[in-house]
């Protein structure tokens, strides 16, 4: 069997554009947050533009959602990065900067190992996540989901 990573999606709807002062403080510490990020255990990859982040990136047809887009090699090292370093600070914060998403927001699926996921795939999960519930195709925290559990499951 090959071996597989983890990746994740998340999108978040600013409640101002990025260069209004609500958001400075966000914006002040996406270096600091993704340098967390990239010297985690188990880190492997996340989606960047011209500035080492994702924020300018254009994937949804509304301005005000951004994505976050990586790679892991386990749900249990991007769970220690997300709860348990100093991600947690910011991510208590959000209601500061982001409006509530009536959809799921998050999606977690498992690639091979070298597969780099595109903002297509990262919809896809999205959308599938939301159309039919957790899966092993495309899940949350909430149900933890193995490799194992994708490779007998067919999504069609």
């Amino acid at each position: 069997m090959k071996n597989h990573h983890l990746a994740q999606v998340n999108i978040a709807k600013m409640l101002v554009p990025l260069d209004s002062p609500i958001m400075a403080d966000f914006v002040n510490n996406l270096d600091r947050i993704n340098a967390i990020a990239d010297q985690s255990e188990g880190f492997v990859w996340r989606m960047t533009g011209e500035e080492d982040n994702a924020t300018a990136i254009s994937v949804f047809e509304d301005k005000f959602l951004i994505i976050n887009l990586s790679v892991w090699e386990s749900l249990d090292t991007l769970f220690k990065y997300v709860y348990k370093s100093d991600h947690i600070e910011i991510f208590k914060r959000k209601k500061e900067w982001f409006s509530k998403i009536s959809e799921m927001h998050m999606a977690f699926w498992y690639i091979e190992e070298g597969v780099v996921p595109t903002s297509k795939d990262a919809k896809e999960r999205l959308l599938y996540l939301n159309q039919h519930g957790e899966t092993p195709y495309a899940f949350t925290f909430k149900n933890k989901f193995t490799v194992e559990e994708l490779l007998r499951y067919n999504p069609k």
